[in-house]
This record gives C-alpha cells, structure tokens and sequence, in this order.
C-alpha cells in the first residue's frame, strides 16, 4: 500500500470530522468527474470564485492541498488540472481519502455527506466561514493580496514554525534539566527577597495609598517571580552583540557564519556565528545553543537565549510558563499568576514584568503575530501586546485569520485529549478569561515604557526598537592619548545606516570614503549588515557593493591602528579634507533600493 499523501494526512489530522467528510466529499467529486470524464475540459476547472470553495475547502487544512496534489495549477481565476497531467496521483488520493473516511465513519458518528452538487450550491445560504472569517474575506485574500499557491505556501511555512515551537517547548518539562535549573538558581535568597517584597507591599496597601479594593492583591509567587527575573537579569545571565577576541580581548568584526560541530548539533547549536579580530587576526565562533540546559552554563546570548533559559528557570521554580514568540524577533516569557487568575508578562532581557504594550508603544514595533507555547496550549496572544487591533490585522498576511484559529484549535485540542477531565476544564475556563481579556484593546497610560535598553545602540538603532529614547544623548567625548597609549593603538569609527521603511530592502551601494595614511598607520574598512560583510577600500572614488543585498541596514566601520613617534596619532587620517573646499565631499553613501 502507498504511504499516505501529506496533503491527506493534514486533511485527516487538522480538522474536525465533520469538517473532514465535507471536504473530503467534495474532493472526491472532482477527482470522479475527471477520471470519469478525462478529455472533457469542463472537468478539469475550479472556479475559486466557487461558493462551495470559498467556504468548505479553502478555510480547512489540507483542502487546497490535496487539489494541487492532485495536478490542478492557478490559471486566473481557475485552478485547472492541464491535459498532460497523469491521473495517477489524483486517482491514489481519492482512494485514499475512500479509504479515510471509512476509518472516521467507523470511529464517530457518520456524517452525511454535502448533497450540494459544487457549482449549485446557493450563495446567500453560505454564511461565515469556518473560523469566524466571511466567504468575501477568504475569496478577498486569495484574489488580491497574493496567488492560492502563495497562500498555501506561506500556511505550510506557519503551520512548520508552530509545530516547532510545540515541540520545543517540552524541553521544558524535562525533570532532570530542571533539577539542574534549581541547582544553580538561588531558591533560599530569592525566597528571601520576596516574602520583603510582600511584606513591604501589604504594609503600603494597609496605608490606604497602594492598592484599593478593586485591586487585584500579589502573593508570595508574583514577588517570586518578580526576584527570579532580577536575579536572571543582573547576576545570572549576560547579553552578547559579539563575543570578545579569544586572542586578545578585543572587540572583533562579524565575517559570516560557519558550519557547527557535531558537539554543538547535539546542545541545539545549529547556527554559529564567526567573528574575526582586526586587531590580532584571531577568529572567535560564538554558538547559538537552543538547548536550556546548556544556556545555564554558558550563560549568555541574546534574547532568544535568555527567554529559553528563563522559561526552563520558572518551570523549575514550579511556576506555569509559557514561550512566547513575536514573529517580528523578539521573545520572552509569560507566567501565570494565580493571585491575579491570568498569565502575566515577564521579558528577563528587560527585567520588565506585566507591560505588555513595551514592545510597541515602548519599543515602537509594528507588531503581527505574537503565539505563546506551552506544554498544555498554544495560543494567540497577540492581542495582549497591541493597542490598536485595526492596524495589527492590516499587517497580518502570513496565513488566513480562519487558518489560523482552526490551526490552534486543533494542537489544543490534541494537547487536550490525553488531560485529566479536571485539569481539561481547568484549562478550559483560562481560556475563555483570556479571550474576553483579549477583547478590549489596552491603553498604554501610565505604563511608563521605554524603548529597549539590552544589546549595544547600533543593535537598537538597526532594529527600530529604540522608541521616542533620543540617540544622542551624551556630549562628544574628546580622546586623549597618555604617554602609556602612544604609540598610537587603535581607533575605532563606526556610521549605523538604518532603513526606517521596513517594506525597503537594499540593492546596491554605491560608498566613498576617503582617507589618508601617513608612515605605517593603517585604516580597514569594512561594511557589515546582520549577516554578511564586505571589505572596502579607502580613497576618492566612489565604489558599488552587492554583498548587501536584501538587507534593511548595515553598519560601517574603520579600524584605525599603527602610526609611528609621538604623531602616531596623525598617521591615520579620516575624511581630509581643505576647509576652503565646498564642493567635493570625501565621505558619500548612495543607496539603491530594490
């Protein structure tokens, strides 16, 4: 027997069974009509604009699928299965989704199947579809914003992040890895810390001036997550832009990537950034390890290991965790607070607990899907973290709005099949607290949010996560060489070039940047985006750099170094140039866009 079809197994395994035999019902009528009738064109097209197709097969998982697994192409406002396509392939998925539907008929309750033939069946009794999206909005999607294919693509990309991240996730609940948490967490202090925490906080609430009535009170654990964040955010863990020189200590220059060992693949470390020393030469690999347990020795990373390493910290403190995953990169945690009766949000690279609207009112960040996972849900939460609904859904183009919530539906409802009846329930009654927390946007009053103040300001700046935060605060610092430092070291000028219009991506650059060296003083320059770099040449002439490509910004930098005598600082020379001169510019940046 051939091994099923992906396209039937997500049909199968994503849906509802009654929502599986409607469609499966339907596919099968248009795998007869064609077999039954090969050399009729008729046959071999779907109109999308098809009311039985907007609402019974592109909002369900796999529908579309199994159509394009069958042959059938976008022709228009068509899918058409060509002539010189073999019936092969459709005719072993109809026998296959035969075959299924005998196995659900027999394992639940029958569902009749749609007696509406496809292209009769009446519009105005057609309704919402599946999920809550209209048929209008679904045909909306699929004609205007982009092709089917895409649509679909884009969905089965979704839908291998999700399940990723559900996977991920049950690291977590490891015993021995959280054991090994618990064992460089300090528990006694920590415990310490919050039952002041609370002490403090009761005594300025029976004051009459903190919280009233209506307020809702902390305990002992929300003060105890409140001293693990601190804990992980000033003593714990440490943020790295790039690891210092294993040679000499300096601060080296990102070359690329390269390949992980076999020791890195087994801690989760399947990228590994390569950084080279302008000064010593030296090459210094810096591992991005996905595993926790590993974290709680090395100890440092960006946001993504710190948010890793802190869930695993707070499953081990025994508290309700969850990972959340803002698809435009960042994440971070969020912790259920049972004084509270909702999940509360904690960033550890921020030492932020319960503000929400940080990342977009704070961090000024177009914000899109933002999915929290845990060992018993997946959920939407991006509703928590945005302030203005109307606009969030106008970025929101990843995946139909109806997919989405079927999709996460469906890894609840699995996750939810094998828990006690109890803790189901449990589970249950969470859910529909948040979801009416989610109906009404939040306001940003009072919150006090900043823009982000983890990893170095050209890192911020680049990322457009610095907020309404002015980038110049300090006055200019005047370099003074001690007899100690001469013969000059090293001088380092770095320019951070941002494009603020997120939907522009770079082309070309055409950069002039010129310079004079004098004895045997030395300038490098080198251009460098997130995750390429190109050398340059110093000098009057303008010169084009591809290597950036794609990119949203890049940072420029030149290494100043050698120089000879007490004028060593004089033999490196940036940007010369007569002040009678008004006409020739020695530093230029033309960017072409895509």
């Amino acid at each position: 027997m051939a091994p099923i079809l992906s396209s039937v197994k997500q049909l199968v395994n994503e849906n509802t069974a009654k929502d599986f035999m409607t469609a499966s019902d339907i596919l099968i009528k248009f795998a007869n009509n064609v077999l039954q009738h090969p050399s009729e064109q008729k046959y071999r097209r779907i109109r999308l604009g098809n009311p039985t197709v907007e609402t019974k097969l592109l909002p369900v998982c796999g529908a579309m699928e199994c159509l394009f697994e069958m042959g059938f192409t976008e022709d228009g406002e068509f899918l058409t299965l060509p002539m010189s396509a073999p019936l092969s392939l459709l005719s072993q998925l109809k026998t296959q989704l035969e075959n299924e539907r005998g196995i659900v008929q027999k394992s639940s309750t029958p569902v009749a199947p749609s007696s509406s033939a496809p292209e009769t069946t009446n519009p105005s009794s057609a309704g919402q579809a599946s999920g809550g999206q209209s048929r209008q909005q679904v045909a909306s999607l699929a004609n205007s914003q982009m092709n089917l294919s895409e649509i679909v693509r884009k969905e089965q990309d979704f839908h291998r992040r999700l399940e990723s991240q559900v996977q991920h996730v049950l690291v977590y609940e490891d015993r021995r890895k959280q054991q090994k948490a618990r064992e460089v967490i300090p528990i006694a202090q920590l415990q310490k810390e919050a039952e002041a925490k609370l002490e403090q906080l009761n005594k300025y609430a029976s004051t009459g001036d903190g919280q009233t009535d209506s307020s809702p009170k902390l305990d002992l654990q929300d003060c105890l997550v409140l001293a693990l964040l601190n804990w992980f955010k000033n003593s714990f863990f440490k943020w790295v832009d790039a690891p210092a020189c294993g040679g000499c200590g300096g601060k080296p220059n990102a070359v690329g990537s390269i390949q992980p060992t076999a020791e890195e693949l087994r801690f989760g470390g399947n990228r590994v950034e390569n950084y080279k020393c302008p000064t010593c030469q030296t090459f210094t690999k810096f591992v991005r390890y996905n595993d926790p347990e590993k974290l709680l020795e090395t100890r440092e990373g960006r946001c993504g290991e710190w948010a890793n390493c802190f869930t695993l910290c707070c499953r081990a403190m025994n508290f309700e965790a969850r990972y959340v995953l803002d698809w435009t990169d960042h994440v971070w945690t969020e912790v259920y607070s049972n004084s509270q009766q909702r999940w509360v949000h904690c960033d550890p690279c921020e030492n932020t607990c319960d503000k929400p609207l940080l990342y977009e009112v704070g961090w000024g960040k177009k914000l899109t899907y933002i999915i929290a996972f845990s060992v018993d849900d997946v959920e939407d939460v991006t509703w928590r973290y945005t302030s203005n609904f109307e606009e969030i859904l106008k970025r929101r183009n990843e995946c139909r709005e109806n997919w989405l919530v079927r999709t996460l539906y469906n890894m609840d409802k699995q996750k939810w099949s094998s828990m006690p009846e109890a803790k189901r329930n449990v589970r249950l009654k969470r859910k529909i607290v948040e979801l009416v927390e989610f109906m009404t946007p939040k306001k940003a009053d009072g919150k006090n949010l900043s823009g982000r103040t983890t990893g170095s300001l050209a890192w911020r700046l680049a990322r457009g996560e610095l907020g309404d935060q002015p980038v110049n605060k300090a006055e200019p610092y005047v370099f003074k060489l001690t007899e100690k430092e001469k013969p000059w070291l090293m001088m380092i000028f770095t320019v951070v070039i941002v494009v603020v219009e997120s939907t522009l991506k770079i082309d070309s650059i055409d950069i002039k940047v010129d310079c004079s060296t004098y004895e045997n003083g030395r300038i490098n320059w080198m251009i460098c985006s997130d995750e390429t770099c190109a050398m340059l040449k110093g000098g009057p002439s303008l010169q084009t750099v591809t290597d950036l490509s794609g990119q949203t910004g890049f940072t420029l930098t030149a290494s100043l170094s050698g120089g000879t005598g007490d004028a060593a600082w004089q033999h490196t020379q940036l940007f010369r140039q007569s002040s009678e001169d008004t006409v020739i510019c020695p530093f230029e940046i033309l960017i072409r866009f895509q």
